[in-house]
């Protein structure tokens, strides 16, 4: 009994053996697809400032201008998933010069605008109804798992390519993929620019935004065998 279980026990360790050296015996290489795309989105990241002597009144002061234009977004049919506050907070802040105190208060709102022609009407909005601060936008693509699918298929034509161009010197052939990984990581470059504060009366004709190009990529790892 103790026999068979030996025998039992050294074919299945010679199993696994020959099922890695199965898998040693193969080439391995990467491959990355890239897809450019338009984006279609804007993201506006928005800053509200006051300072003063009271604390009281700097909070108030803020939160009325964050009132009045959460209410011009909404009357901008912006919808409220795209509206997000991101922080609020009210500090003290110390003058060295003349040795006294001031508050300052702050709120951050990120907005996403799904229309990129209406960019100038909102920020020319955004500024007449408080806003005065603006710390740059993000340029974003509404169908990006869509260009990531895209991306996948040439990062894995890509891997195979390359895998050909290593064997042909060798006489050899690409067999079947044995192995196959994505990198994890942020696989897309969203475009950041910082916005202009200055604005004329004639803002809502004027072009100021330039979206260009966004690149989503995405990197694998393939294994083959060889013939």
């Amino acid at each position: 009994m103790k026999r068979l279980l030996l025998l039992t026990a050294i074919l299945l360790s010679m199993g696994v053996v020959s099922q890695e050296n199965k898998l040693n015996q193969g080439i391995f290489v990467s491959g990355e697809g890239i897809v450019k795309v338009v984006p279609d989105q804007v993201i506006i990241k928005s800053q509200i400032e006051h300072e003063g002597v009271n604390a009281n009144s700097v909070k108030k002061e803020n939160d009325h201008t964050a009132d009045a234009i959460l209410k011009y977004l909404k009357s901008q049919n912006i919808p409220e998933k795209n509206i997000q506050t991101d922080y609020v907070n009210l500090n003290k802040r110390y003058n060295y010069n003349d040795k006294s105190y001031t508050y300052v208060a702050r709120q951050a709102i990120t907005i996403t605008l799904e229309d990129l022609n209406k960019y100038e009407e909102i920020i020319s909005g955004l500024l007449e109804n408080g806003l005065n601060g603006i710390n740059g936008i993000q340029f974003k693509s509404s169908e990006v798992e869509k260009h990531k699918t895209e991306a996948r298929k040439r990062a894995v034509l890509a891997a195979k390519r390359k895998a050909q161009e290593f064997a042909e010197p060798l006489n050899q052939k690409v067999g079947k993929a044995i192995s196959i990984s994505e990198s994890s990581g942020n696989n897309f470059q969203p475009v950041y620019r910082m916005a202009d504060m200055k604005m004329s009366e004639e803002s809502g004709s004027q072009e100021t935004l330039s979206p260009g190009e966004m690149e989503i990529s995405v990197k694998v790892h393939v294994g083959f065998q060889l013939h």
